[in-house]
């Protein structure tokens, strides 16, 4: 995996609950998302699909990134995963880990 840091949006189901995250590990934190390995929102709501992401080179961007997308409305954040994966696939397969 490349370094850099990752935005995401994981979901339980296409138009489901979703959550914005940031991480330097994308391979490693999805897949503690999808084992349910911490308590909090993505195990409550058993969000395990990622079905968005984007790569920057600069944790500080992608902080920022994501401080911003969290204040979106959520129609924006499900048009921003429709632009990229209108079938709401998980993508979690599709990762070089």
């Amino acid at each position: 995996m490349e370094a850099g840091a990752w935005v995401y949006i994981m979901t339980n189901r296409p138009n489901g609950t979703l959550y914005v995250g940031v991480t330097t590990n994308l391979a490693r934190r999805v897949h503690e998302h999808r084992e349910g390995a911490y308590d909090g929102f993505t195990m409550r709501y058993g969000l395990n699909r990622l079905v968005w992401v984007e790569r920057h080179d600069e944790i500080l961007r992608a902080v920022q990134r994501e401080k911003n997308i969290k204040h979106w409305s959520r129609a924006w954040k499900v048009l921003l995963i429709l632009k990229d994966n209108p079938e709401w696939d998980d993508l979690y397969d599709r990762l070089n880990m």
